[in-house]
């Protein structure tokens, strides 16, 4: 589905990914773990076109390093940013609407699917998304990007100062996701989360990928976990 091989990106002259290599299958939820600063986000960005990289990019077999990101977009990659970038001034049904890549087309996804998994979106269906919390926010960013029928999405910390209850929701859905035939790469600080979830995981230092493996090899190996991600 996505083959990521040597990739390079920079910000002005620094060099912040240096060769990364991963690959994600069909349906499968893949985990990128590590300290902040060491390249996942970046490589997300690269990866969708908001950081010109080089090295190569491939998506369910076609190279779209080069594409701009709503090109990569239309070609069925989501992404959730870190950021929670909703439309503020838009209700929460328009933001979900803004998704949709074709209108007349019905995907996985439906509005009541949104709805029945998030009871808070549906009841704020008609309130702008700049009120809403930090919690429901994420929550319309998952789902809105949902709504555009992605083939795999990359979502990019999505837990990041969520309540516990709404934690477990953000799992559930992630599961959900996947079940639906949606491969996810899986930005993700909570080892608990990401480990639970995940069939396989990555894990970053220094702008290079560092181990390759399953939940249980990593939870095994003591000796990458102490350097590469424990505090």
């Amino acid at each position: 589905m996505l083959e990521v091989r040597d990739l390079h990106a920079y910000y002005g002259k620094s060099h912040i990914l240096h060769g990364v290599s991963f690959d994600v299958r069909d349906g499968e939820i893949v985990s990128l773990l590590g300290r902040n600063g060491v390249g996942r986000s970046t490589t997300c960005k690269a990866i969708m076109g908001d950081v010109t990289p080089s090295g190569s990019v491939r998506f369910k077999g076609e190279e779209i390093v080069g594409l701009r990101p709503h090109q990569i977009a239309h070609r069925g990659l989501g992404y959730v940013p870190e950021n929670r970038d909703i439309f503020p001034t838009l209700t929460v049904r328009q933001n979900l609407l803004m998704g949709q890549k074709q209108a007349r087309r019905e995907g996985r996804w439906k509005m009541d699917d949104m709805f029945e998994m998030f009871s808070n979106l549906r009841e704020r269906a008609d309130t702008p998304g700049g009120v809403l919390s930090g919690g429901e926010q994420q929550m319309l960013t998952m789902c809105r990007t949902l709504m555009g029928d992605p083939d795999l999405v990359m979502i990019d910390e999505p837990t990041e100062g969520l309540a516990p209850k709404l934690v477990e929701q953000v799992a559930e859905l992630l599961a959900t996701i996947a079940r639906r035939g949606v491969s996810i790469l899986l930005v993700e600080q909570k080892l608990t989360i990401a480990l639970k979830i995940s069939q396989r995981v990555f894990v970053m230092g220094h702008g290079q990928v560092v181990f390759e493996g399953t939940p249980d090899a990593l939870r095994a190996n003591e000796q990458i976990r102490r350097e590469w991600l424990e505090v």
